[in-house]
């Protein structure tokens, strides 16, 4: 890893999907959530 801190959009996401992966709800939102903030948070070169 690059040590650079995960944005505000990954931690939601990625506390989205943990709460999806315990539960079994919402996991296609989480997912959704996930995806957009990987695209977003994608460096720019």
């Amino acid at each position: 890893m690059s040590g650079e801190q995960p944005s505000g959009r990954q931690i939601e996401a990625r506390r989205a999907q943990s709460e999806a992966d315990r539960t079994g709800r919402g996991k296609d939102a989480a997912s959704r959530k996930q995806a957009e903030a990987d695209r977003l948070d994608q460096r720019k070169h």
